[in-house]
C-alpha cells in the first residue's frame, strides 16, 4: 500500500500568503481595537443621558457580543462564499466610516432623551435607549465578521487551520485589549468622545486605503476619510446636554462634568447623567437647603458644643460645599482632610466654587483607600461618595465603616448621605442597618417634603431629637438655628437587619431595581 500524500497547494497562493499575510493579521488587531474602544466609547457617549449604572453596562456589554456573535456568522458564511482580500477591506472601511459617524447620527436621539428625562417619561427615555443602541448595531456587527473572514483567507492549507486562527485571535485579543485603555486614558480625556470616535475610524479606513489595490476602491475609501473629516470640521461640537447658564462642561477618565449657574440656587456641579447635584455654591450664602446643611450636625451627635472639634474628613469632596460650610461655622481652625476621586473635580472646586479654604487639603484618592493609609482621627467623617446614582460597594460594608470608626475620635461621629425616592427607603435602611452592625448609636435624619435624601449618624452615645436641636440652637449661630427649625425628624435604628459586608453588598442591584421602578411608574403616569 502506498500512502496518500497531500494535495500540493499552489504557488502562486503561497506566495499570496506570504505577501498579503501580514496585511490581514494587522487588520484583525486594529479590528478588535476598535470593537472595544466603540463599546467603552459607548458608554460616555450615552453617559451623560442615560448614566453608567450597571443597567446601562450591561444593556452595552450585551448587545455588543449579541452583534459580535451575528458577524462572526455572517462573516464565515460569506469569507467561504467570497473568500477575497477586496471584500473583507470593503467590510472594515464600512464599518469604519459608520463609527465615525455614530455621534453625529445619535444625536438626534439623545436630545430626545434629553426631553424625555426632563419629562420623567419612561417609555420615551428607554425607547430613546434603544434607538441609540441600534445605531452599534450594522459597525459591530461588520467588525465581528473580520476575525473569520481573516482566518479563512490565511488559511490555504487544512494543517494550518489552527495555527491561523490563533493568530487572528491572539493579535485581535491584543487589540481588544489596547481598545479596552486607550480611549478612557487617552483619547476620550484629551479630545473627547466625539473625536475618539472619529480617531478609531479614520485609522480603520486608513488601513483599508493603503491596503487594497484597486485605484477606483482606495478612491472611495479617501472619500469616506474625506466626509468623515468635514462632519468632524465643519459640524461643530455643541453642547453635549444643553442647560441654561452653563459655565463648564467637559470630560475626564472618571466622569462627564458641568458646572451650572442656576439663578435660584446657587452654582452647581453635575456629574455625568445629570439627574443630581453634586455641589453647590453661592457666595452670597452658606446654606444650600441641600443635604450638605445636615452634615453640620454631626459633631452635636458627639459633643455638646463643637468648640473641642479639630478635624474632619470628608469623603467626596467635590465642589467643596461641606467643606466651607464647616469652615464657616466650626472656623478656620478646624483641619479638613476632603477626599475626592476625580483630580479634574478638585481643580474644578478651586476654580468655579471658590473651594480655597486655608484649612483644607484636598487628596486626589479613593476614600477607603486613604482611610487605611491614614493615621489621624478625625471627630467627624463626612461621606458622600456618590458615582450617581450608585454609591460605590466598598463604601457602603461593614468593614468600610469599621474601618471609619478606627479612625474616629472617642466621641467621633460619621454621617452619611444617603438617596431615597418618594417612597422607597431601601437603599436608607440596608445603609443604617449596616452602620448598626458597626456603631452603638445609628440614627436616620430624614429631610423634610420634597427632598429624596436622608442623613445617617453613627454615634458612640445616644441622642434624641429635642436634645439635638437644643444643642443646636445653643450654639447662637444664625445658620445653625435655621437648620434646626427646619421641618426634619430624626428616628433611632434600634438592631441591624441585613447587613452589607465587603463579600456580599449588592447596592447595584438594589439601586438598578429602585431606578427601574421609578422609570415604569413614570412610564406609567405618562400614559
Amino acid at each position: 500500500m502506498t500512502a496518500t500524500t497531500p494535495p500540493a497547494v499552489p504557488p502562486d497562493a503561497d506566495a499570496l500568503s506570504a505577501t498579503r499575510g501580514r496585511v490581514v493579521l494587522i487588520l484583525a488587531f486594529f479590528a478588535g481595537m476598535a470593537v472595544l474602544a466603540v463599546e467603552i466609547t459607548a458608554a460616555r457617549l450615552l453617559a451623560p443621558f442615560f448614566g453608567t449604572s450597571t443597567i446601562i453596562w450591561a444593556v452595552v456589554i450585551g448587545l455588543t457580543l449579541l452583534y459580535l456573535s451575528v458577524g462572526y456568522w455572517i462573516g464565515g458564511r460569506w469569507a467561504d462564499r467570497d473568500p477575497r482580500e477586496d471584500t473583507l477591506y470593503l467590510i472594515v472601511a464600512c464599518a469604519a466610516f459608520l463609527v465615525g459617524a455614530i455621534p453625529f447620527l445619535a444625536r438626534p436621539v439623545l436630545l430626545l432623551s434629553s426631553d424625555a428625562i426632563a419629562a420623567v417619561s419612561g417609555g420615551l427615555f428607554f425607547g430613546s435607549l434603544v434607538g441609540v443602541l441600534l445605531l452599534f448595531a450594522i459597525p459591530l456587527t461588520m467588525l465581528g465578521m473580520v476575525s473569520p473572514f481573516a482566518i479563512r483567507l490565511l488559511t490555504r492549507d487544512v494543517r494550518q487551520a489552527g495555527r491561523r486562527a490563533g493568530q487572528v485571535y491572539a493579535l485581535s485579543t491584543v487589540g481588544s485589549i489596547l481598545g479596552a485603555f486607550l480611549p478612557v486614558l487617552v483619547f476620550v480625556p484629551a479630545v473627547g468622545t466625539r473625536s475618539t470616535f472619529l480617531i478609531f475610524a479614520v485609522g480603520l479606513l486608513t488601513l483599508t486605503l493603503l491596503a487594497t489595490r484597486p485605484f477606483a476602491r482606495r478612491l472611495a475609501f479617501g472619500a469616506l476619510i474625506v466626509i468623515l473629516v468635514a462632519l468632524w470640521i465643519f459640524v461643530r461640537p455643541s453642547t453635549v446636554r444643553p442647560e441654561d447658564g452653563l459655565v463648564f462642561e467637559g470630560e475626564t477618565a472618571l466622569n462627564f462634568i458641568q458646572v451650572i449657574d442656576d439663578p435660584e440656587r446657587g452654582r452647581r456641579l453635575v456629574l455625568n447623567e445629570g439627574i443630581g447635584t453634586h455641589s453647590l455654591y453661592s457666595p452670597n450664602r452658606l446654606l444650600t437647603d441641600g443635604p450638605w446643611d445636615y452634615f453640620l450636625l454631626a459633631p452635636f451627635f458627639g459633643l455638646a458644643s463643637p468648640a473641642p472639634m479639630d478635624a474632619a474628613l470628608i469623603v467626596g469632596l467635590g465642589g467643596g460645599t461641606v467643606s466651607k460650610q464647616f469652615t464657616a461655622i466650626f472656623g478656620p481652625g478646624v483641619r479638613i482632610d476632603g477626599v475626592e476621586l476625580d483630580p479634574a473635580i478638585i481643580a474644578l472646586g478651586r476654580k468655579y466654587f471658590d473651594m480655597n479654604e486655608p484649612n483644607l487639603t484636598a487628596i486626589a484618592e479613593d476614600g477607603r483607600v486613604y482611610l487605611r493609609q491614614t493615621e489621624r482621627r478625625y471627630d467627624v467623617v463626612a461621606v458622600d461618595a456618590y458615582r450617581q446614582p450608585y454609591i460605590p460597594f466598598h463604601l457602603t460594608s461593614a468593614e468600610f465603616f469599621a474601618e471609619v470608626r478606627a479612625r474616629l475620635k472617642p466621641t467621633g461621629v460619621v454621617a452619611l448621605n444617603a438617596g431615597r425616592t418618594g417612597r422607597d427607603y431601601r437603599l436608607v435602611e440596608v445603609l443604617s442597618s449596616t452602620m448598626r452592625q458597626v456603631f452603638p448609636y445609628v440614627y436616620v435624619l430624614d429631610l423634610p417634603s420634597g427632598y429624596t435624601n436622608s442623613l445617617i449618624y453613627g454615634a458612640l452615645q445616644p441622642m434624641v431629637e429635642a436634645e439635638l436641636k437644643q444643642r443646636l440652637l445653643a450654639v447662637g449661630n444664625p445658620d445653625l438655628a435655621a437648620v434646626a427649625s427646619r421641618g426634619w425628624s430624626l428616628r433611632a435604628v434600634t438592631a441591624p437587619t441585613v447587613v452589607f459586608t465587603d463579600d456580599l453588598a449588592p447596592v447595584e442591584r438594589l439601586i438598578d431595581d429602585i431606578i427601574v421602578r421609578e422609570a415604569l411608574q413614570g412610564a406609567g403616569r405618562a400614559r
